[in-house]
Order: C-alpha cells, then structure tokens, then sequence
C-alpha cells in the first residue's frame, strides 16, 4: 500500500476500529473479492459495527480523500461492490430484526439475511416483499441498494413500493432516520442547498411532459439502469424523496445501516407447474397468455434447453428434465391463494388458457411443498449451477434486461440473435423472470481470449443499443454497477441522464461513494478488471465466487470465508504461474493460519452450494500433504489409546480442581489469554468433568442386544460441573435401555478403540485401523446380528464411510438409535423451553432435524434451535483454536438474550460441540438421550 493517503486512512481507523482494518494483501484480495466478473482488490478493508463507526469513516475518508465502497454479502452480479480503494464491509453486527404491527412491518439492519427476515415473519403469514434467488445469501443492505426484485415480487412488491423508511448516513456524515420526525426536520434545517436542488430536480421533470412520461413508462416494467428517477414523480415530500432515492443507489450516495419494510401476505396454499415446449418462442408466446391472467399467475419462470442439460444431475430433478430433446423450453409456474378451493379453480384457469399450445411433454402439477420446493432449487440454482458446467479456464458473465409483456417474445429473439451473431449460441443459456418481461442469460467466455473477450464485449454493447432502442431496461434487477454504467444515457437519453448526474453531485459532491458505479466517465469500465479464472484442483475450477456458501462456514467473521479461500487458492496459482514464487509463497504462508487452522473443515459450504463444491477439501488437503510432521506422534497416540485418555482424564481432574479453586469463570480467562500466545488448550466454563464409569455389557431381560461404541471422547467425558445431570453418558444410555429391555454389548477393549477420525491424515494409521475397527464390530455384534451404536455424531459419520462397504453391519448415530426405541417407552412430557443443535455432520446426512424431533417428543414448550449451522468447535480446535468456536457462536450468545428467561438447558448430539455451546449460551448442553431418560418410564 504505497499510497500515503491509503495508509493514514487505515492509521486513522485503527485508531477506532482496532483490529478491524486490513491492509495486507492476501485479506484485501480475500475480502475484496465477490460475485460478480470483476476483480478489484481494495488497498484497506475495515468491518465497522455502528452508525458510529461509519460516521467516524466517512469523516476519515473525507479528510484523506479516500473512495468509500460499501458492501453486504457480495452476492451482487455487476461489479457495484468491488472497488480498488476502501472497502466498508457491514455484515456481522448489522442484524437487528424487529417485528411491528403484528407482522404488517419489520426494521431490518443491512445485515440481515433476506430468508432470516422472512424467517420471523413467518408465524404472521407475511414475508418482505423482494423475493431475489439469492435471498438465503443477500443481505438488506444489498437487496435494498441494488432494488432486487425476484421471482414472484415483480415491480409491485420491490424494495421501492415496500419500503417505510430508512436510517442512512450521508457524504458529510449526518445520519437522517426518515421514521423520526424530528430527524427529518433537522435536515431540512440544516441542509437547505440540498433540499432546494432535490425539489428542483422534481419541479425539473413535473414540468417536462415528455421527460415525466418516460419515466412512468420505464418504471411499469423492471428497471434499475441509473437512479430511480420515478422517486420525483411519485413525491413530493422529502423524507418519501429520501426513502426512496436510496432504493437502487448501490452505495453511491450514502450508506443505509437500517430499513424498515411493509410487509406483504404469504399465502397459505401454493401449487406449481413445469410445462415443456418445443422452442423458447412457443414458450414466449405461453408467456404472454399467462401474462393476461393477471395475478392468478404470481410467477412464470424460464428456463431453455441449456439450462435443462445444465441442471441434470441435481438432486430433485424430474425425470421428464432427462426425456427433453434439443431445443426444448421450460416454464416453472405458481399460483397461490389462502383457500384451497381458489387454488384449484387458479390451476383449472390456467389449463384452460394455456390448452391451445402444444406442449412438447406432459406438464407437471404439484402442491406438495417438498416436490416444488425441489422444482424452485433448480430455477433458483441456475446461475452457478450453468457456471459450474463452463470450460476450464472460462470466466461467468450474467445479463439481465427486461421489455414490456407485449414486446417479451421479439425480446427472446433478440438474445437469441446477438448470441449467434457474437458466438455463444452454443455457449450460453436464457432463463429469467418471464411474467415481468425479465430475461437472464449467462455466458462463459475464456477472456484471457482475445476472441472470446471481443465476443463479450460486442454482446454487451449490441445488447445495450438494441434493448435501448425497444424501450426496454439494460438493467432489470441486478443493477446498473460497473457493468452497465456506460450504457446509463443511451437507455434513458441526454436529459434523463443529466438528471442521474445532478443526483449523485448532490449527495457525493466529491465523488467518494462507490466511483464509477452506476455514474462513469470511463465508457470502457464494463470490460475492464476482468477476473482471471486461473485452474486449481478440479473441485474448485467449477467455482463461481457466487457466495452461497459463506452463511454456512463457522469462519466467516473470523478470518476467511469458502469463497474467498478459493479465491487465494486461485490467486496463488496464478502468481506461480507468472512466475511470482516470492509472492506466491507469502501468501501460502500467511494462508495456513487463516484457511486452514481456522478452517472447521466441516463441509458446511457444500450444503448450501448448488454445486456442492466442498471447500474443506482444500484445508484437509494440506494438513494430508503435512502429516509427516506430525505422524510418530499421532502413531504414538494410536498405539496408546487408553493411556492417552488416562492423561486426558488427569487433565480434567487438575482441571476441575483448579475450577474449584480459582472459580471456573477466573480459570476461563486465564487459558484464554495464556492460548493467544501458546499451544495451552482454552478452557471454558463448561469444561467436561473426568468420567469414570465402567463399561460393561448388560442384559437387561429382553430378547434384543445394541452394540454401543463409546467413542474415545466420551470415554474421557462426564458432564460438566454446570450440567443439570453429571452422569457419564454411557450410565444414561444403558438406562434408557434398560426401560426399553434392549442389552448393552461394549466391543472388546472399548478402551483402546477408536473410530479413526483423528487419524484421517495419516494413510497408514488410518488402514490398520479400519481393520481393527471392523473386525472389532464384526465380532461385538455378530458379524451385524445387532445394530451398532457410535455416541457421538462425528464419530458414527466417519465409521458409516470408512465401512460403507461392511454392508451387514448397521451402523447408527445415537440420536437415530433411540428414534428406534422412543415407541417402547413411557414419556413424560415437561413444560420447559429447550434449545437443540444438531450436529454438522449429521446435517451433512439429512438428518439435521432429528435432535429436534426427538426433543418434541419429550417437551410440551418450545423447542428453539440454536439457529448454527457448524459450532466451529471440531474436534480439538474448540481447545487450541478457541477464536474459531467463540466466533461461530457469537449469535447464539446474542440470540438467547431475545429468547424466554426460563430457557436454561440445551440437547445436541455431540460432546465436543456441547462445551462451545454452553460457553455461547450460558447454559449447559447435554447429549439428547438425558432429555429422553429423564422424561421416560
């Protein structure tokens, strides 16, 4: 960072954001990078948590003339949140949900999740009115300043038509709150100039018939190329004029930290259908009738034939999706209602409109949640499913546009024309937002091409002219951003653009916010810093840097995320490449501690790939690759199984003592503080007591027998001293089954097992010991005669893969065992508020709800989730790499402030995930089978 101006700013902020500011280029690169075709690396990157702290940037950045780009998720597809200046990243503190008026409206910090909003709008049948398919990703700060819209919302459930109002931050650092009176008032007093220019720009158009026209024209269908003008047709009043100005801005006026939305119905009932047909222009003209049903039809999806080859092979696909012959053009369709009767009258209608059209297959119809459901995963899952199937090399362009309903059908043509004419008819797909005129389509051009570039860059602009000369939007949803700002006074003309000018000399005189985005000087800035898709292993080639991924990974506010590690994977491939060793090796250096210690590799981030891309593969691939450092004393471990719990165990004695003298609160710190600087394992408050029960078989009358592999952990493990229940799991467990007069077989020499977790990186450890353990569960349980149960989840997961091919053994996690037995026994239900978590791993199986059910057997209140995909405590890190547990679970220690005060116990499936938890919680969690022992007869 050679700019001096760069490195008082990032002097500056440390001042106030400590060690919240980056200037080092593996994180700049890291946190710079996002979903879209560009590459910007930032030269500082900070990660405020206030109002405060913005103000306190935007005055930094004023005084040291330093650009400001503010950034959400980074799900954002057209360059508006990359920059190569100082990047503003608002996301982990930003979440605050509030539901007013009975679900009729909600307060949203830009941080949130759009289905996190959703979520708690659930229980009164509402939902917030933008319905993007990046909604399990995108954050309100993005959905609101790019104005997505989505699948069913169109132009008449958007951010602009929902919005109440908004607290942002502007260029001279005053925050105005449009919901408070008194905050509106003292703007006006306080910034008259600004004030005058924005009525003048209203008085501007309401006087220009022509220009006042056009707007209302452009804004009927889907439009975010420039500034929403149609706020000065629309308003008079400031603080409406604020509100909305702001929708569709991307950050280049100022930064919105909280929005409040009207909330729109979600209706009970919904049916869907997929309808074949031969071509795109049969399925156009579909299109156009459906169009004319009005809002019996709430969406009309798009999908060609290239995106029906794209998706075979995804879970949940039709098997019609594998009969399609070439050329073939699908519609996803919904309809919904709160009666049933009128959803089955809304589907007899739609038959009877679409009758006359010949379908090229069956159509399909469906209520039933989970087979539509699996019909929106692939629509939704288009983009970086198509991504994923490009050539090695190839980088990902995605276009939106949108035309009146009449025009939908020359529209289609016309995409289909320029991808012929600029060579991508076999190299591209169209999909989209049909119902509301709106097209995508992606393209995967090598650019390090010359050809191929020049074939992307003549698209882009004969798209721009010709969508310009229709009438239509070059941006429909996904924002102007760099991709589109050149083309910014072409589709709406001289005067209208002039406007678009004056709006952004108005509130960024000094052009700070986000340069270049939606406003440029630069008419080439659309094929410019271009990402450079550089070959790595072939799981990680097929990545888009779409995001999806990153809600998932328990690291993602601690160090890196999966999508930026595959970015610095790619990144030093390609300084290697270029022959940059020095470089390439500084960032492989400094990479070991942030992508592969603080790596869970926990595979979260393929549940939530559309491509299941598994990212852990890169740390675990590197700690194989440097196992022979380590391997005499992992060997050592092996060979000495039961003395190395005896050690543990003595660890947890003196441990346990020191709690008693020192108060386990002081004993917390203490380790905490003594690991930032050395290997000495954390200890946290809920630190497991030693366990010294005796593992011996029972027979407890009746004719069945379970054969129960403690696994090593839970071997060493006693509740901890907060725990309701201090017995060792094992003594709850023959309990249970006593009740249930199921016998208790532990293998021979439980004591020296292990199930080989620990040993995954070492080859030849990892060999003898699947032989050992598969002999030894082959005798305990004659040769499968008995189920066999492992009591920790990560430990049954693993022994389900490495003996896969043992097909007479049956092998079960305890939370499923005793789903087996919950029949057999007499329940007794509490009326107490409990939390669950289930385990990554068992997630990872499908089978993430089981903790959950089985904790609704037991409880007449409520059973809360802990609402964390992976605790980030695996295995050993939650003691020698505690930041990463700590982090993980930092919003279930927010959480529970909000949740009822007689909630005081937790149940998962995992002992090591339990200690994390209740560190978060301030509660002890137990494995599940104490709830059922306690409640059952």
């Amino acid at each position: 960072m050679s700019d001096l101006k760069y490195q008082n700013f990032a002097k500056g902020a440390r001042e106030f954001l400590k060690n919240r500011v980056f200037d080092d280029y593996l994180r700049c690169f890291a946190y710079g990078t996002e979903a879209s075709c560009y590459l910007y690396v930032p030269k500082v990157v900070v990660f405020p948590d206030s109002e405060e702290e913005i103000i306190k940037l935007v005055k930094l950045a004023n005084e040291c003339d330093t650009p400001l780009c503010f950034r959400a998720a980074g799900s954002s597809l057209s360059g508006q949140s990359s920059c190569k200046d100082v990047l503003v990243v608002a996301n982990e503190n930003w979440k605050k949900i509030e539901v007013g008026d009975k679900g009729d409206m909600i307060k949203l910090g830009c941080g949130v999740i759009g289905s996190d909003a959703n979520l708690a709008l659930k229980e009164y049948k509402k939902k917030i009115g933008p319905d993007p398919a990046t909604i399990t990703t995108a954050l309100v700060g993005g959905i609101l300043n790019n104005n997505s819209s989505g699948m069913c919302c169109g132009v008449a459930q958007n951010s602009y038509q929902t919005i109440k109002s908004i607290r942002v931050i502007l260029h001279d650092a005053t925050l105005i709150d449009t919901s408070d009176d008194f905050s509106v008032a003292n703007f006006l007093r306080t910034h008259p100039k600004m004030v005058e220019e924005l009525l003048g720009i209203r008085d501007e158009i309401s006087q220009d018939e022509e220009l006042k026209n056009l707007i209302i024209k452009k804004y009927k269908i889907k439009n975010t190329t420039g500034y929403g003008l149609n706020t000065f047709v629309d308003f008079s009043e400031i603080k409406d004029i604020i509100n909305h100005i702001f929708v569709g801005s991307e950050g280049t006026l100022g930064f919105v930290s909280e929005v409040v939305y009207n909330c729109v119905e979600d209706k009970t009932y919904k049916a869907c259908g997929l309808l074949f047909y031969k071509n795109l222009n049969d399925a156009s003209k579909v299109v156009v009738a459906l169009g004319g049903l009005g809002e019996i039809v709430s969406t009309a999806e798009m999908m060609d034939y290239a995106c029906l080859v794209s998706v075979r092979g995804v879970a949940g696909v039709p098997d019609e999706v594998y009969k399609v012959e070439e050329g073939t053009t699908c519609l996803l369709i919904q309809t919904d209602s709160n009666s049933k009767e009128e959803l089955e009258e809304n589907l007899k209608t739609i038959k009877a409109a679409i009758e006359k059209y010949e379908s090229a297959l069956e159509p399909l119809y469906s209520d039933d949640e989970k087979i539509y459901n699996g019909w929106w995963k692939i629509r939704k899952g288009i983009l970086p499913i198509a991504a994923g199937k490009r050539k090695s090399g190839a980088s990902v362009i995605t276009e939106d546009v949108c035309f009146e309903i009449e025009q939908f059908c020359d529209g289609v043509k016309l995409i289909s024309n320029l991808f012929e004419k600029h060579g991508f008819k076999d190299n591209g797909i169209i999909f989209g937002h049909a119902l509301a005129g709106n097209l995508h389509f992606v393209i995967t051009p090598n650019l390090s091409d010359k050809q191929e570039f020049e074939n992307f860059k003549g698209l882009v602009e004969d798209l721009a002219k010709e969508v310009s000369q229709m009438g239509g939007s070059v941006k429909a949803e996904h924002g102007t951003g760099r991709m589109v700002a050149p083309f910014v006074e072409m589709e709406w003309g001289e005067k209208a653009y002039a406007l678009n000018r004056k709006i952004k000399a108005i509130f960024d005189p000094k052009g700070l916010f986000n340069p270049d985005v939606i406003i440029t000087d630069d008419k080439e800035i659309h094929a410019k810093n271009l990402k450079n898709m550089n070959e790595t292993d072939d799981y990680i080639n097929y990545c888009m840097e779409c995001g999806y991924c990153e809600r998932a990974c328990p690291s993602r506010f601690l160090t890196l995320t999966p999508r930026q590690r595959i970015a610095v994977t790619r990144e030093i491939a390609r300084l290697r490449e270029i022959g940059e060793e020095t470089r390439a090796n500084k960032l492989a250096k400094e990479y070991e501690y942030l992508g592969d210690e603080t790596c869970a590799a926990c595979s979260m981030c393929k549940i939530y790939c559309p491509l299941e891309i598994d990212t852990a593969k890169i740390a675990i691939n590197l700690r194989r690759k440097n196992s022979y450092k380590s391997y005499k004393f992992a060997n050592k471990i092996y060979e000495n199984m039961d003395r190395t719990i005896k050690l543990a165990k003595f660890g947890l004695s003196m441990a346990s003592i020191s709690y008693s003298i020192f108060g386990a609160k002081n004993i917390s710190a203490i380790t905490k503080k003594i690991n930032s600087f050395t290997t000495f394992p954390f200890a946290n408050e809920y630190l497991p007591l030693k366990n010294s029960y005796k593992f011996e078989d029972k027979d407890f009358g009746g004719d069945e027998r379970v054969v129960y592999f403690t696994t090593c952990m839970n071997r060493g493990f006693a509740p901890s001293k907060l725990a309701d229940d201090k017995r060792p799991i094992q003594e709850v467990f023959e309990s249970v089954c006593k009740k249930a007069k199921v016998g208790i077989i532990y293998p021979k020499d439980i004591d020296k097992l292990c199930c080989g977790k620990s040993f995954m990186d070492y080859d030849e450890i990892r060999a003898r010991n699947k032989e050992v353990l598969k002999a030894a569960l082959k005798e305990a349980s004659m040769d499968g005669k008995y189920p066999i149960v492992f009591d920790h989840s990560a430990c049954s997961t693993y022994a389900l893969g490495e003996l896969k091919d043992e097909n007479e053994l049956k092998i079960l996690d305890m939370a499923e065992y005793l789903q087996t037995l919950m029949p057999r026994l007499e329940i007794h239900k509490i009326n107490e508020n409990v939390m669950v978590h289930s385990m990554c791993t068992m997630k990872k199986q499908g089978k993430g709800e089981v903790v959950e059910d089985l904790a609704k057997l037991c409880v007449n209140a409520n059973v809360f989730t802990s609402g964390i995909d992976c605790c980030g405590f695996a295995g050993n890190k939650g003691f020698f790499t505690p930041e990463l547990n700590l982090s993980a679970t930092k919003s279930l220690s927010k959480a529970v402030m909000f949740l009822p005060a007689d909630l005081k116990r937790g149940y998962s499936n995992s002992s090591t995930c339990e200690i994390g938890l209740g560190g978060a919680a301030g509660f002890a969690f137990s494995h599940i089978v104490y709830l059922i022992d306690e409640c059952s007869k």
